[in-house]
C-alpha cells in the first residue's frame, strides 16, 4: 500500500500546495453552508443563527488542520496577499492559491446542494438549470423562501452597498490583525495546533458581532465560487442584481480591509517589538506558524 501511495506522489511542491489549498476550502465551505442550509431549509426548526456561526467556524479549524502541513492553510487570497506583501511568500503562489480557492468553495456549494437538494426541491420549490432534475418552480434569492444565502453572502434590507464596504473592510481588517497577531512569535509561543482554534474562535466571534448586516464574507473566493455555481445550478442572474449589484464588495472590499488591516497591525505593533535574535530552531518554528491561517464562513 505504501508503494501504491508513493507513486501517486505528485513531484511539484507547487501543485501539492494547491491540492491542499482546494481540499481545506472545500472543507470549510462543506461544513459553513451545511450549516446554513440545515438551519434555513428547516426553517429554523434545525438550528438557529448560533449554529451557523459554529459551523462557519468549525468548518474553518478542520480546513486549517487538513492542509497546514502541505501548504500552511492559507485558504483565504486576502491572507495570501498579506504575506505576500510581507515578504513570507512569493507572488506566483497568489494567484494559483486564488483559483484553489475559488475551485474547493464552488464544488463545495454544489456538494451541499447536493446534499439538500431533496429539502429545497420539496420546501421552496426549485427550478433547477439541469435538465434531468428540473421539476418546475422557483428559486429565491429574495424574500421568505429565499435560499441563495445558504451559499453566498447578500446584504440585509437596511443596509445599502457603501455600508456593505464599510462592514467588509473594518471587519476582515480585524481579521488580519488578529491572524497577524496569532502568528506573531514575539507575541507569545503557542502550543502546537492551538493557532487554528483560535483563528476558528475569531471568526466565531466576528459572525456573532459583525455578521447581521451580510453575513461577514471576508474571503473574496469563498463568496464567489459558491455564487457562481448558484448562477448556474438555478438562482440565475439574480444572484448577481440582488442588493442592488451587491456581489462585488464581498470580493473587493476584503482586499482593501485586509490591506489595512495589515497596515495597522506591522505600523502599530510589529515594528515596536524589540529586537531580540532568535535561535535556529525559532527562526524555523516562526517560518512554521507564519503559514497558519483562516478562511472565512459561510457567513450565515
Amino acid at each position: 500500500m505504501e508503494r501504491l501511495l508513493q507513486s501517486c506522489r505528485i513531484q511539484s511542491q507547487l501543485v501539492r500546495e494547491c491540492l491542499a489549498e482546494f481540499l481545506g476550502l472545500y472543507i470549510a465551505v462543506l461544513i459553513g453552508s451545511g450549516a446554513a442550509a440545515q438551519v434555513i431549509t428547516s426553517q429554523g426548526t434545525h438550528g438557529s443563527y448560533l449554529t451557523m456561526q459554529l459551523g462557519s467556524a468549525l468548518g474553518a479549524v478542520f480546513g486549517i488542520f487538513v492542509a497546514r502541513g502541505v501548504s500552511g492553510a492559507q485558504l483565504n487570497v486576502v491572507w495570501s496577499m498579506s504575506l505576500w506583501l510581507l515578504g513570507r511568500q512569493p507572488w506566483r503562489k497568489v494567484p494559483l492559491y486564488a483559483l484553489s480557492h475559488l475551485l474547493g468553495a464552488f464544488l463545495g456549494a454544489a456538494t451541499v446542494y447536493l446534499q439538500y437538494y431533496g429539502k429545497i426541491s420539496t420546501v421552496f420549490i426549485s427550478f433547477l438549470s439541469f435538465p434531468l432534475m428540473n421539476i418546475g418552480g422557483h428559486l429565491s434569492v429574495a424574500g421568505p423562501n429565499a435560499t441563495a444565502g445558504i451559499f453566498c453572502s447578500y446584504p440585509a434590507d437596511h443596509l445599502s452597498v457603501w455600508g456593505g464596504i464599510v462592514d467588509q473592510v473594518v471587519a476582515t481588517a480585524l481579521l488580519l490583525i488578529c491572524c497577524l497577531a496569532v502568528e506573531d512569535r514575539r507575541q507569545g509561543l503557542l502550543p502546537d495546533g492551538l493557532a487554528p482554534v483560535l483563528v476558528g474562535a475569531l471568526i466565531l466571534t466576528i459572525g456573532l458581532s459583525m455578521g447581521s448586516n451580510c453575513g461577514f464574507p471576508l474571503n473574496p473566493a469563498r463568496d464567489l465560487g459558491p455564487r457562481l455555481f448558484t448562477f448556474i445550478a438555478g438562482w440565475g442572474e439574480e444572484v448577481f442584481k440582488a442588493g442592488g449589484g451587491w456581489w462585488w464588495v464581498p470580493i473587493v472590499a476584503p482586499f482593501v480591509g485586509g490591506l489595512l488591516g495589515t497596515l495597522i497591525y506591522e505600523l502599530l505593533i510589529e515594528v515596536h517589538h524589540p529586537h531580540t535574535p532568535q535561535s535556529p530552531g525559532q527562526e524555523s518554528e516562526a517560518v512554521e506558524l507564519e503559514e497558519v491561517v483562516v478562511d472565512s464562513g459561510n457567513n450565515r
